[in-house]
C-alpha cells in the first residue's frame, strides 16, 4: 500500500514551515533542533519531519535528499513538493488522477477504503488533513524541471536510436524475400563441330530465362 503513515497533528504552520525550509540553507541533517532553529518549536511541528521523509525529502536518518536540495529553488518549489505528493499519495492518485482537487471528506473516504481499516477515525481525519493542507503549497499544472529534463533526454535518446545500426538492421530485414538474391550458371556445352548445335542451345537460354 503506497499511502505515508506519517500525519501531522496540527495544520496551522505547515505553509510557514515549507517556506523557511525554502529560505534557509539545507542541513547535514533535519532535526528537531533544526527545526527550532527555523522558528518552530511547538511539540505539533514536529511531525513535519516524518512527514518530509514520507515526501521523499528527507530518508530515514533524516539527511536531505535531492529533491530536499530541489525544492530550495522557489522557481519550481510547488512543482517538486507535487511531485513528493503524488509518489507519497499513490494509491490516492490511483483512484482519482486529480486527488488533490478532492475536498477533505472526500480524501477521508478514500483513505478509509484504502487502508481497509488500518486507522482509526481520528487518524483518519488528520491523515486527510495532512494531505489537504500540503497539496495547498503544491503545483500539479506540470513536471519540474528537472525530472522534464529526464523525459526530453529519454525522448531524444529514443529519437536517436531510430538511427542506430540496429535499427538500419531491421529496415534490411524487412525487404521484400529474394530482392537480392544473384544466380549462377553453369553450361556444359556437347562436343560438336557443327556450328547449328551451339545456335540452337544459346537461343533456347534466351528463351527461357527472359
Amino acid at each position: 500500500m503506497s499511502l505515508p503513515s506519517a500525519y501531522l497533528t496540527s495544520f496551522k504552520n505547515t505553509a510557514p514551515i515549507l517556506q523557511a525550509v525554502q529560505a534557509a540553507q539545507a542541513p547535514q541533517r533535519f532535526t528537531q533542533k533544526f527545526l527550532e532553529g527555523l522558528g518552530f518549536a511547538s511539540t505539533n511541528d514536529r511531525a513535519i519531519i516524518n512527514v518530509l521523509k514520507a515526501l521523499g525529502f528527507l530518508d530515514d536518518a533524516g539527511v536531505p535528499t535531492s529533491r530536499y536540495h530541489r525544492y530550495l529553488d522557489q522557481t519550481q518549489s510547488a512543482l517538486v513538493l507535487a511531485e513528493g505528493i503524488r509518489e507519497a499519495y499513490e494509491d490516492l492518485f490511483r483512484v482519482n488522477r486529480n486527488a488533490q482537487e478532492m475536498a477533505q471528506a472526500e480524501v477521508k473516504n478514500k483513505l478509509k477504503t484504502l487502508s481497509e481499516g488500518a486507522y482509526t477515525d481520528r487518524v483518519l481525519t488528520q491523515m486527510a488533513g495532512t494531505f489537504t493542507t500540503l497539496v495547498k503549497s503544491a503545483d500539479f499544472s506540470k513536471a519540474p524541471v528537472a525530472e522534464a529534463g529526464v523525459d526530453a533526454q529519454e525522448t531524444s535518446l529514443g529519437q536517436e536510436q531510430d538511427d542506430s545500426p540496429s535499427a538500419a538492421t531491421s529496415q534490411l530485414n524487412a525487404a521484400p524475400p529474394f530482392a537480392n538474391l544473384a544466380y549462377n550458371l553453369n553450361i556444359h556445352l556437347p562436343e560438336s563441330r557443327d556450328p547449328a548445335v551451339y545456335n540452337a542451345i544459346f537461343k533456347a537460354l534466351r528463351e527461357h530465362l527472359r
